[in-house]
């Protein structure tokens, strides 16, 4: 599978397409519960992916567990706004709910990886709002991705292999925070955001 070519794509109306992006173990997830507890109005999107479901996910609840058959279905009907190869899993956003929303000026919020982020800020361009979360050192970062007790160590590798070229891009995001304290980053994204609506 190749990766798409990026389309212009518009916003119209009050609604923001927030895109939020950044190594794995940077703490994306966790800032987009607490955006979401502070904005129960927008919508989250699920992305799909192609890995296996931890122990503690669900099907439609962290992402949608799809087989590669599935994803190779969606690729060719054109069903995703985004979609890249991630340490030898696939991911994307499925497209209708999130034009779907946008067009009735709901705004979205998307956690993606940095490929898949950089496809929608060549579609949106300025009319979305792009949020690199870094972490303070690629130390730290092995610390968390060690933490979770649910990769491998060659997959935890892999993951700060990744990292490295993801961190390596983050000047092309419209805001760059790093992820250092948990309310002082909650802080710094606040502010972004309310400069922004």
């Amino acid at each position: 599978m190749s990766t798409p070519s990026p389309s212009q794509s518009t916003i119209t109306g009050p609604a923001c397409l927030w895109v939020i992006s950044g190594p794995s173990g940077a703490g994306k997830g966790t800032l987009c519960d607490w955006l979401c507890a502070q904005h129960p109005e927008w919508y989250w999107s699920i992305s799909a992916t192609t890995r296996a479901p931890r122990a503690h996910e669900t099907h439609g609840r962290e992402y949608l567990f799809w087989t590669d058959e599935q994803f190779r279905q969606a690729i060719a009907e054109d069903g995703l706004i985004e979609w890249a190869v991630y340490n030898n899993c696939t991911y994307g956003t499925p497209k209708a709910p999130i034009l779907e929303r946008l067009a009735r000026g709901q705004s979205c919020l998307l956690e993606i990886e940095v490929q898949g982020a950089l496809q929608l800020k060549a579609q949106f361009g300025s009319q979305a709002q792009f949020i690199f979360i870094a972490p303070p050192s690629i130390e730290v970062l092995r610390s968390r991705l060690t933490a979770r007790q649910t990769n491998t160590a060659d997959d935890i590798e892999n993951r700060l292999s990744i990292a490295q070229e993801e961190l390596a891009q983050q000047h092309l995001f419209d805001a760059v925070i790093v992820n250092d304290d948990l309310a002082t980053t909650k802080q710094a994204l606040a502010k972004r955001i309310a400069t922004c609506l």
